[in-house]
């Protein structure tokens, strides 16, 4: 630390603002001061928010700029970029303005956060959660305030999120009343009067903003560059991205076709049929998960991929209380576990198969989790060496403080744009890893062959449908070519539509790790145990700013 203390200081300022304007996102970090908040959305607390962004600005444009720690300076550059991305958010229509999405998503995960891990005695979570949910009617009077027309498919993507809270805040409560011994006396209160302030919005949805619907989802050239150049800290523009999606996809398009003659399959789409049909029965359903992920470990081990931390996941079912809404909600599988709580096991949340489920939907089920999307998927990138084990190094090793927390899931998507290379790029890289080290069977690269293929048509959708030149409907049917449903594809499109930026990431991490394990392995004394340990210990930081540090370069 400098011996003044300025960088220390303004770093902290920065948090401040940061846990105070978000304090949805603070829940799920581990900050628990604002746990009875929601954000103040009004146009005074959106100008607090600005103020007080250019305010942190101008301190940290005073700092001086001697000698400083790595992580002091590595801090400083971030802090700089991620201030410019959040400027943007603020000032710009796409967020605040626009986006009904983003008051439904953080009003139901205000009060769904604080029953997702025992952070606290269940009677101290349920008094915030009482707090939040008085709350919610103010923040969705101010969404209704703030917003005049939005994008079609934002709208009807905020109803389907008002119908997932619905179902949390009418049934799902009951079963924490009921399941988890809540008994806060104002419980069933509180959800009442969420539930009412939900369906007043839901049918402001369809009675105000749905017959002002626009076809306006791009951000523009301008703001894409911004989060391209501060948000990423790429040496590349929006082209550049393109281009490589395009080559991208080439390549696995071809490598797929081969694939599938080796695997003596018509075509690439009749080998991944063939997966749905390796699954496990009612029986053992639950239990395979745990099966993979022994095997995967193993596998890693043998060939010294990684030092493994001791960071216990078990998987489980979803809560009973979480059911029937989680179809409607960004309810995730695997959800990054907080940065500064400590829970003893991290509970990765399976799709429930139980056996008095209907014998067409226990077989639907099977399908969708079998044996393949569990290993690549559930184990691999999520719950293993992917997202797990780089979530552990990012709280336990890293030295820079926003990468500890930067790529932590909050209501809608990760706290901080900045860590997305690093989050997603290597949980690809690492299903690249398995497969590399002779994990994958022949079908089963076939399934990672399409991961990169719709890898590659994500990145373009970002880029050609923010700069403009796409509609959303060409993005789906595009993204459908990547073999993928025209529903899924439509659902792609929409959340890329809502997240500029954020869909590049997969490709652009992915991709740098490569490269720099490429460069780097020309060195004396390289092993992918030692590449892989120091990469990780950067912590949650754009990958383009890691990889300069690892090659002695100076950062973009």
């Amino acid at each position: 630390m400098s011996d003044d203390g300025a960088p220390a200081a303004a770093l902290e300022a920065f948090f401040s603002w940061y846990y105070r304007t978000n304090p949805v996102s603070a829940t799920f970090i581990g900050v628990h001061e604002h746990d009875h908040r929601l954000p103040d959305c009004s146009e005074h607390g959106l100008g607090d928010a600005l103020s007080g962004l250019d305010s942190l600005r101008a301190q940290v444009g005073r700092l001086p700029s001697g000698p400083s720690t790595g992580a002091e300076a590595l801090d400083r550059t971030l802090v700089e970029g991620q201030l410019d991305v959040f400027r943007w958010e603020l000032t710009s229509r796409h967020f605040h303005r626009s986006n009904p999405c983003f008051y439904t998503g953080e009003a139901i995960f205000g009060v769904m956060s604080l029953f997702l891990r025992p952070f606290a005695p269940l009677s101290i979570r349920a008094e915030a959660a009482v707090e939040r949910m008085m709350a919610v009617p103010t923040l969705l009077a101010q969404a209704r305030g703030a917003i005049r027309s939005s994008p079609r498919a934002w709208i009807e993507r905020a109803d389907r999120e008002c119908r997932g809270a619905l179902a949390f805040l009418e049934r799902g409560v009951e079963s924490l009343i009921r399941d988890e011994r809540v008994a806060h006396p104002r419980f069933r209160e509180a959800a009442g009067l969420a539930a009412a302030a939900f369906r007043e919005f839901q049918a402001h949805l369809a009675s105000e903003l749905m017959p002002r619907a626009t076809n306006d989802y791009g951000c523009g050239p301008e703001a894409l560059d911004v989060l391209i150049r501060r948000g990423h800290f790429l040496h590349m523009d929006a082209e550049d991205v393109a281009g490589m999606a395009v080559e991208h996809m080439a390549v696995w398009k071809d490598r797929m076709k081969r694939q599938a003659t080796e695997a003596a399959a018509q075509d690439w789409r009749e080998a991944l049929e063939r997966l749905a049909e390796r699954h496990a029965g009612v029986t053992g359903y639950y239990a395979r998960y745990g099966e993979i992920w022994q095997e995967a470990r193993a596998a890693a081990d043998a060939h010294r991929l990684v030092t493994w931390p001791d960071y216990p996941i078990r998987y489980v079912p979803q809560p009973v209380w979480a059911r029937e809404a989680a179809p409607f909600l960004y309810f995730l599988f695997y959800r990054a576990p907080s940065a500064l709580d400590r829970v003893p096991i991290v509970d990765y949340l399976v799709t429930p198969i139980e056996h008095d489920m209907p014998a067409e939907e226990q077989q639907r089920r099977l399908r969708a989790a079998n044996d393949t999307v569990i290993k690549l998927n559930h184990v691999i990138h999520h719950g293993g060496l992917g997202h797990h084990v780089q979530n552990w190094y990012a709280y336990h090793r890293a030295t820079s403080q926003i990468g500890r927390v930067a790529a932590v899931d909050c209501a809608s998507r990760i706290a901080m744009f900045c860590g997305g290379t690093m989050a997603e790029g290597w949980a690809c890289y690492a299903t690249d890893l398995m497969d590399e080290m002779g994990y994958l069977d022949r079908n089963e690269r076939i399934a990672q062959a399409q991961t990169h293929l719709r890898m590659g048509a994500r990145a373009l959708v970002d880029v050609r449908l923010h700069q403009g030149a796409w509609t959303l409907e060409q993005a789906a049917l595009y993204q459908d070519q990547a073999g993928m449903t025209p529903e899924a594809a439509r659902a792609e499109a929409v959340k890329n539509s809502m997240f500029p930026g954020a869909a590049l990431m997969y490709l652009i991490g992915t991709d740098h790790i490569h490269r720099l394990r490429s460069d780097l392995a020309r060195r004396k004394g390289f092993t992918l145990q030692r590449f892989h340990d120091e990469f990780l210990a950067h912590g949650s930081v754009p990958v383009a700013l890691i990889a300069a540090a690892m090659r002695g370069s100076a950062p973009p």
